[in-house]
C-alpha cells in the first residue's frame, strides 16, 4: 500500500504544478495595473511604480514569475500582497473559519443525505422513493444564494432559531444554517447516489445468496449490500470537501462569515493576485490529499480492492 501512497503523491506533482500555473497565469492576466488598482484614481509617480513593480515581480516574464513564487513555496512562504502583507498571516485567521463550515456542510450531506437515500432506496417506487427525488430535484433547482437568503429570513429573523450573520456565538450554532445552505445540494446528490446503488445492490446476486441462507434483513442490507453502495458515495463525498472549502464564497458572503471564500471575493476585486494564487494554492493541496484519502478508504470498503 505503500507504494501506491508513494505513487499517488508523485503523479500529483504534475497535477498541482499544472493547476497553480493555470490559476497564476489567470489571475495575473486580469486587465489593469494592480499597483496602479492601490492608489485609485490618484496619479502616482513612475519612479514609485516601477520600483513596485520591480518589488513584486511584475516586470519578469510569467513563467520567471510563477518560478520565483514556486521557490518561495517550497520554503513555506505564500508571498506578500500589494501593500506588503504576508499572504499567510492574511488567511491564516480565515481559514478556521471556513473549515468550520466546510465540515459542517460535509458532515450534514453525508449523515442526513445518505439517511434519505437509504431509505428511499429500501422503498423503491414507493411513496418515500418519490418524496426523496422530488426533495432533491427542488433543491438542486433553487439557486444557492436563494436558499440562503430564504433560509436567513425565516430561520434567523422570522423565527429566530439560528444567528443571521456573523461568527460572534461560536460554533456550531454560528455555522449550523450557512452549513446546511452551503451543504444542501450535495446532500441532494449524496442521497440520490446512495439511493440508485443500493436499489443495484439490493437485486445483485450475492444479496440473493445472503437472504437464501437466512440471514436478517438488517445484516443483509447494512453489512452487504449498503457497504458495497458506498464507494460511489465515498468518490462524490471526497469530491465534494474541496468543492465546499473553495465554493463557500456565496455563503460566507450571505451569512457574513469572514472566511476563505470572502478574502478572495475581496481580493478579486483589489485586484491582489497573490492572496488569490495562495489560497487556491492551499485549496489545491487540500483537494489532492482528500482524494488520495479517498482512493485508501475504497480497500476498506470494498476488500476485493487491493493496491499494486
Amino acid at each position: 500500500m505503500w507504494r501506491y501512497v508513494l505513487r499517488r503523491l508523485l503523479q500529483a506533482v504534475p497535477v498541482f504544478i499544472g493547476t497553480t500555473l493555470l490559476i497564476y497565469a489567470m489571475v495575473f492576466a486580469l486587465p489593469g495595473d494592480p499597483i496602479q488598482a492601490l492608489a485609485g484614481d490618484k496619479p502616482v509617480p513612475d519612479n514609485v511604480l516601477q520600483t513596485l513593480r520591480d518589488r513584486y515581480n511584475l516586470n519578469d516574464p510569467l513563467l520567471l514569475q510563477y518560478a520565483k513564487y514556486m521557490w518561495g513555496l517550497v520554503q513555506g512562504d505564500l508571498g506578500e500582497n500589494y501593500t506588503g502583507q504576508s499572504v499567510s498571516e492574511m488567511l491564516s485567521g480565515r481559514w478556521t473559519v471556513t473549515a468550520q463550515l466546510a465540515v459542517t456542510a460535509w458532515v450534514f450531506e453525508m449523515v442526513v443525505g445518505m439517511l434519505l437515500g437509504t431509505w428511499a432506496g429500501l422503498r423503491r417506487g414507493k411513496f418515500a422513493d418519490t418524496l426523496v427525488l422530488g426533495g432533491t430535484t427542488l433543491v438542486i433547482a433553487v439557486p444557492v444564494f436563494v436558499l440562503g437568503y430564504v433560509a436567513q429570513i425565516l430561520f434567523g429573523l422570522h423565527w429566530q432559531i439560528f444567528p443571521t450573520a456573523g461568527t460572534d456565538d461560536g460554533w456550531p450554532m454560528s455555522y449550523l444554517l450557512p452549513g446546511i445552505v452551503l451543504g444542501s445540494l450535495g446532500l441532494s446528490y449524496v442521497a440520490r447516489l446512495t439511493r440508485t446503488s443500493l436499489s443495484e445492490n439490493l437485486r445483485a446476486d450475492y444479496v440473493r445468496t445472503a437472504n437464501a441462507k437466512g440471514l436478517s434483513r438488517t445484516r443483509v442490507v447494512g453489512r452487504h449490500a449498503l457497504r458495497n453502495s458506498l464507494i460511489p458515495v465515498v468518490t462524490y463525498l471526497g469530491v465534494d470537501f474541496g468543492n465546499l472549502m473553495a465554493g463557500a464564497i456565496v455563503t460566507e458572503g450571505i451569512f457574513n462569515l469572514p472566511g476563505i471564500g470572502q478574502q478572495v471575493f475581496l481580493s478579486i476585486q483589489l485586484k491582489e493576485g497573490p492572496v488569490v494564487v495562495g489560497a487556491v494554492t492551499v485549496l489545491v493541496l487540500i483537494f489532492l490529499l482528500v482524494n488520495l484519502v479517498v482512493d485508501l478508504l475504497y480497500g476498506v470498503l470494498d476488500p476485493r480492492i487491493r493496491y499494486e
